[in-house]
Protein backbone atom coordinates (compact mmCIF):
# COMPACT_ATOMS: atom_id res chain seq x y z
CA UNK A 1 0.00 0.00 0.00
CA UNK A 2 1.45 3.14 -1.39
CA UNK A 3 0.47 6.62 0.37
CA UNK A 4 1.37 10.03 -0.09
CA UNK A 5 0.36 13.16 -2.09
CA UNK A 6 -2.24 12.04 -5.28
CA UNK A 7 -0.66 13.08 -8.32
CA UNK A 8 -1.53 15.56 -10.13
CA UNK A 9 -2.81 15.31 -13.54
CA UNK A 10 -0.11 16.12 -16.51
CA UNK A 11 0.18 19.42 -17.98
CA UNK A 12 -1.31 18.15 -21.51
CA UNK A 13 -4.48 16.99 -19.73
CA UNK A 14 -4.59 20.62 -17.37
CA UNK A 15 -4.49 22.48 -20.58
CA UNK A 16 -6.86 20.23 -21.66
CA UNK A 17 -9.44 20.44 -19.11
CA UNK A 18 -8.68 23.99 -19.54
CA UNK A 19 -8.79 24.76 -22.73
CA UNK A 20 -12.74 22.51 -22.78
CA UNK A 21 -13.74 24.91 -19.54
CA UNK A 22 -12.79 28.17 -21.71
CA UNK A 23 -14.43 27.04 -24.55
CA UNK A 24 -17.26 25.61 -22.87
CA UNK A 25 -17.61 29.15 -21.27
CA UNK A 26 -17.73 30.87 -24.93
CA UNK A 27 -20.81 28.33 -25.95
CA UNK A 28 -22.65 28.83 -22.60
CA UNK A 29 -22.70 32.57 -23.30
CA UNK A 30 -23.78 31.92 -26.77
CA UNK A 31 -26.66 30.04 -25.58
CA UNK A 32 -27.49 32.27 -23.27
CA UNK A 33 -27.65 34.64 -25.67
CA UNK A 34 -29.63 32.81 -27.96
CA UNK A 35 -32.51 32.40 -24.86
CA UNK A 36 -32.60 36.15 -23.61
CA UNK A 37 -32.49 36.85 -27.20
CA UNK A 38 -35.39 34.92 -28.22
CA UNK A 39 -37.67 35.80 -24.80
CA UNK A 40 -36.75 39.40 -25.01
CA UNK A 41 -37.47 40.34 -28.94
CA UNK A 42 -41.14 40.58 -28.16
CA UNK A 43 -40.66 42.35 -24.79
CA UNK A 44 -38.72 44.68 -26.80
CA UNK A 45 -40.86 45.10 -29.34
CA UNK A 46 -43.63 45.76 -27.60
CA UNK A 47 -41.33 48.83 -25.84
CA UNK A 48 -41.17 49.98 -29.71
CA UNK A 49 -44.68 50.38 -30.21
CA UNK A 50 -45.10 52.18 -26.91
CA UNK A 51 -42.39 54.64 -27.67
CA UNK A 52 -44.22 55.10 -30.94
CA UNK A 53 -47.38 55.82 -29.04
CA UNK A 54 -45.86 57.83 -26.59
CA UNK A 55 -44.65 59.69 -30.39
CA UNK A 56 -48.52 60.12 -31.10
CA UNK A 57 -49.41 61.63 -27.87
CA UNK A 58 -47.24 63.80 -27.72
CA UNK A 59 -48.07 64.79 -31.26
CA UNK A 60 -51.66 65.11 -30.20
CA UNK A 61 -50.57 67.36 -27.66
CA UNK A 62 -48.99 69.78 -30.35
CA UNK A 63 -52.02 69.52 -32.00
CA UNK A 64 -54.51 70.39 -28.84
CA UNK A 65 -52.13 73.66 -29.27
CA UNK A 66 -52.92 74.57 -32.58
CA UNK A 67 -56.63 73.92 -31.74
CA UNK A 68 -56.80 76.24 -28.61
CA UNK A 69 -54.58 78.49 -31.32
CA UNK A 70 -57.34 78.39 -33.69
CA UNK A 71 -60.34 79.05 -30.74
CA UNK A 72 -57.80 82.11 -29.22
CA UNK A 73 -57.61 83.68 -32.75
CA UNK A 74 -62.09 83.03 -33.02
CA UNK A 75 -61.74 84.85 -29.53
CA UNK A 76 -60.34 87.53 -30.71
CA UNK A 77 -62.82 88.39 -33.81
CA UNK A 78 -65.32 88.44 -31.08
CA UNK A 79 -67.74 87.35 -34.57
CA UNK A 80 -68.08 83.28 -33.33
CA UNK A 81 -71.67 83.19 -34.40
CA UNK A 82 -70.67 84.46 -38.06
CA UNK A 83 -67.29 82.59 -38.57
CA UNK A 84 -67.69 79.75 -36.48
CA UNK A 85 -64.87 77.66 -34.44
CA UNK A 86 -62.75 77.91 -38.15
CA UNK A 87 -61.51 75.15 -40.20
CA UNK A 88 -57.96 74.97 -38.30
CA UNK A 89 -60.26 73.86 -34.97
CA UNK A 90 -61.83 71.49 -36.86
CA UNK A 91 -58.53 70.02 -38.40
CA UNK A 92 -56.89 70.32 -35.39
CA UNK A 93 -59.21 68.70 -33.04
CA UNK A 94 -59.66 65.91 -36.08
CA UNK A 95 -55.64 65.11 -36.07
CA UNK A 96 -55.68 64.66 -32.07
CA UNK A 97 -58.23 62.27 -32.51
CA UNK A 98 -56.46 60.63 -34.76
CA UNK A 99 -53.45 60.30 -32.89
CA UNK A 100 -54.84 58.54 -29.81
CA UNK A 101 -56.73 55.92 -31.88
CA UNK A 102 -53.49 55.24 -33.10
CA UNK A 103 -51.25 55.87 -29.46
CA UNK A 104 -53.86 52.69 -28.42
CA UNK A 105 -52.19 50.54 -30.50
CA UNK A 106 -48.59 50.63 -28.42
CA UNK A 107 -50.75 51.13 -25.23
CA UNK A 108 -48.19 50.03 -22.22
CA UNK A 109 -49.93 50.92 -19.50
CA UNK A 110 -52.55 47.61 -19.50
CA UNK A 111 -56.67 48.34 -18.41
CA UNK A 112 -55.34 51.58 -16.57
CA UNK A 113 -54.40 53.25 -19.79
CA UNK A 114 -56.71 52.15 -21.48
CA UNK A 115 -59.13 53.58 -19.33
CA UNK A 116 -57.19 57.28 -19.61
CA UNK A 117 -57.09 57.00 -23.47
CA UNK A 118 -60.88 56.84 -23.57
CA UNK A 119 -60.95 59.68 -20.96
CA UNK A 120 -58.62 61.55 -22.80
CA UNK A 121 -61.06 60.77 -25.53
CA UNK A 122 -63.99 62.22 -24.11
CA UNK A 123 -62.36 65.52 -23.12
CA UNK A 124 -61.93 66.17 -26.68
CA UNK A 125 -65.27 65.34 -27.27
CA UNK A 126 -66.81 67.34 -24.52
CA UNK A 127 -64.48 70.53 -25.74
CA UNK A 128 -65.58 69.61 -29.66
CA UNK A 129 -68.98 69.78 -28.75
CA UNK A 130 -68.56 72.57 -26.30
CA UNK A 131 -67.06 74.92 -29.47
CA UNK A 132 -69.25 73.74 -31.74
CA UNK A 133 -72.63 74.89 -29.11
CA UNK A 134 -70.14 78.35 -29.29
CA UNK A 135 -71.52 79.27 -32.29
CA UNK A 136 -75.25 79.85 -30.40
CA UNK A 137 -73.64 80.32 -27.35
CA UNK A 138 -71.37 83.14 -28.09
CA UNK A 139 -68.37 84.25 -25.49
CA UNK A 140 -69.39 82.13 -22.75
CA UNK A 141 -69.20 78.86 -25.03
CA UNK A 142 -66.13 79.95 -26.33
CA UNK A 143 -64.77 80.37 -22.85
CA UNK A 144 -66.37 76.62 -22.03
CA UNK A 145 -64.31 75.30 -24.57
CA UNK A 146 -60.91 76.70 -23.78
CA UNK A 147 -61.07 75.59 -20.18
CA UNK A 148 -62.32 72.36 -21.57
CA UNK A 149 -58.37 72.94 -23.55
CA UNK A 150 -56.62 74.86 -21.10
CA UNK A 151 -57.82 73.88 -17.36
CA UNK A 152 -55.04 73.56 -14.61
CA UNK A 153 -55.36 70.39 -12.39
CA UNK A 154 -56.24 69.83 -9.51
CA UNK A 155 -53.68 69.92 -6.39
CA UNK A 156 -52.97 67.46 -3.66
CA UNK A 157 -50.73 69.42 -1.69
CA UNK A 158 -47.81 70.69 -3.79
CA UNK A 159 -48.50 67.58 -6.33
CA UNK A 160 -51.02 68.07 -9.06
CA UNK A 161 -53.67 65.24 -9.77
CA UNK A 162 -53.12 63.23 -13.20
CA UNK A 163 -55.80 63.67 -15.09
CA UNK A 164 -58.07 66.17 -13.75
CA UNK A 165 -57.27 69.63 -15.89
CA UNK A 166 -58.14 69.78 -18.93
CA UNK A 167 -57.43 68.43 -22.28
CA UNK A 168 -53.48 69.29 -22.94
CA UNK A 169 -52.63 68.84 -19.21
CA UNK A 170 -53.98 65.36 -19.43
CA UNK A 171 -52.55 64.32 -22.60
CA UNK A 172 -49.27 65.32 -20.47
CA UNK A 173 -50.34 62.95 -18.06
CA UNK A 174 -50.50 60.39 -20.47
CA UNK A 175 -47.52 60.64 -22.24
CA UNK A 176 -45.99 60.22 -18.61
CA UNK A 177 -47.91 57.40 -18.09
CA UNK A 178 -46.69 55.44 -21.15
CA UNK A 179 -43.44 56.36 -20.62
CA UNK A 180 -43.43 54.99 -17.20
CA UNK A 181 -44.89 51.70 -18.49
CA UNK A 182 -42.15 51.97 -21.17
CA UNK A 183 -39.29 51.91 -18.48
CA UNK A 184 -41.38 49.40 -16.91
CA UNK A 185 -41.34 47.08 -19.74
CA UNK A 186 -37.72 47.72 -20.60
CA UNK A 187 -36.56 47.05 -17.02
CA UNK A 188 -38.88 43.74 -16.33
CA UNK A 189 -38.47 40.39 -17.63
CA UNK A 190 -35.83 39.36 -20.14
CA UNK A 191 -34.63 42.15 -19.80
CA UNK A 192 -34.34 42.41 -16.09
CA UNK A 193 -30.57 43.47 -14.74
CA UNK A 194 -31.09 42.23 -11.96
CA UNK A 195 -31.67 38.63 -13.89
CA UNK A 196 -29.36 39.22 -16.69
CA UNK A 197 -26.37 40.24 -14.32
CA UNK A 198 -25.92 37.00 -12.87
CA UNK A 199 -26.55 34.73 -15.99
CA UNK A 200 -23.91 36.46 -18.48
CA UNK A 201 -21.40 37.88 -15.72
CA UNK A 202 -21.28 34.14 -14.09
CA UNK A 203 -19.87 32.38 -17.33
CA UNK A 204 -17.67 35.51 -18.09
CA UNK A 205 -15.96 35.33 -14.32
CA UNK A 206 -15.72 31.62 -14.92
CA UNK A 207 -13.57 32.05 -18.22
CA UNK A 208 -11.33 34.75 -16.42
CA UNK A 209 -10.74 32.41 -13.93
CA UNK A 210 -9.83 29.61 -16.35
CA UNK A 211 -7.66 32.08 -18.30
CA UNK A 212 -6.17 33.12 -15.36
CA UNK A 213 -5.04 29.49 -14.47
CA UNK A 214 -3.86 28.50 -17.88
CA UNK A 215 -1.74 31.96 -17.93
CA UNK A 216 -0.14 30.84 -14.20
CA UNK A 217 0.33 27.81 -15.78
CA UNK A 218 2.27 28.65 -19.07
CA UNK A 219 4.07 30.99 -16.89
CA UNK A 220 5.42 28.04 -14.37
CA UNK A 221 5.34 24.88 -16.30
CA UNK A 222 6.43 26.54 -19.54
CA UNK A 223 9.07 29.58 -18.82
CA UNK A 224 7.22 31.60 -21.34
CA UNK A 225 4.41 34.37 -21.03
CA UNK A 226 0.76 33.71 -22.62
CA UNK A 227 -0.04 34.55 -26.21
CA UNK A 228 -1.92 37.54 -26.91
CA UNK A 229 -5.10 35.11 -28.16
CA UNK A 230 -5.48 34.41 -24.55
CA UNK A 231 -6.09 37.57 -23.14
CA UNK A 232 -8.07 38.43 -25.98
CA UNK A 233 -10.76 35.58 -25.67
CA UNK A 234 -12.15 36.93 -22.64
CA UNK A 235 -12.22 40.29 -23.79
CA UNK A 236 -14.10 39.59 -27.01
CA UNK A 237 -16.81 37.57 -25.20
CA UNK A 238 -17.14 40.27 -22.83
CA UNK A 239 -17.93 42.30 -25.32
CA UNK A 240 -20.94 40.80 -25.46
CA UNK A 241 -21.46 39.22 -21.86
CA UNK A 242 -21.29 43.55 -20.66
CA UNK A 243 -24.18 45.01 -23.21
CA UNK A 244 -26.67 41.81 -22.76
CA UNK A 245 -26.74 43.49 -19.41
CA UNK A 246 -28.18 46.82 -20.71
CA UNK A 247 -31.10 47.81 -22.24
CA UNK A 248 -29.55 48.06 -25.87
CA UNK A 249 -28.34 44.17 -26.16
CA UNK A 250 -26.30 43.48 -29.51
CA UNK A 251 -28.16 42.24 -32.77
CA UNK A 252 -27.64 38.98 -33.52
CA UNK A 253 -25.80 39.45 -36.53
CA UNK A 254 -22.96 41.17 -34.56
CA UNK A 255 -23.12 38.77 -31.01
CA UNK A 256 -22.57 35.51 -32.79
CA UNK A 257 -20.16 36.38 -34.68
CA UNK A 258 -18.11 38.11 -32.27
CA UNK A 259 -18.60 34.89 -29.77
CA UNK A 260 -17.54 32.44 -32.71
CA UNK A 261 -14.26 35.02 -32.83
CA UNK A 262 -13.86 34.23 -29.28
CA UNK A 263 -14.16 30.77 -29.38
CA UNK A 264 -11.29 30.72 -32.17
CA UNK A 265 -9.29 32.97 -30.12
CA UNK A 266 -9.43 30.80 -27.14
CA UNK A 267 -8.96 27.46 -29.33
CA UNK A 268 -5.72 29.12 -30.61
CA UNK A 269 -4.70 30.06 -27.32
CA UNK A 270 -3.77 26.51 -26.27
CA UNK A 271 -2.75 25.41 -29.15
CA UNK A 272 0.79 25.87 -29.29
CA UNK A 273 1.17 24.27 -25.97
CA UNK A 274 -0.25 21.56 -26.72
CA UNK A 275 1.58 21.34 -29.53
CA UNK A 276 4.58 20.98 -27.27
CA UNK A 277 3.73 16.94 -26.68
CA UNK A 278 3.21 14.10 -28.99
CA UNK A 279 1.51 11.41 -27.92
CA UNK A 280 0.91 8.27 -30.06
CA UNK A 281 -2.87 7.46 -31.31
CA UNK A 282 -4.54 5.02 -29.34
Amino acid sequence: MTGGRPRMPHTVVLLRWLRAGTLGMVAVTALLYLVVANGAEEQIAAADRTTTAIRHIGAAYDQAGAADSALEAVSRTGAIDLIGTSGDFANATARVSSHLTSATEGNAAGEQGLSHIQFVQGQLTTCVQSANTAVLDGSPGLDRARAALDDAPEYDGRRPVPFTGGLKQSLRDLKALEAEARDHQRGSGWRDPGLLRPLFLAPLAVMLLLTGVTGRLVVHRFRRYPGPALVLAPLVTASISIPMCTINPPDVSIALPVLAAAGALGYLAYRPRLAEYRFPRP
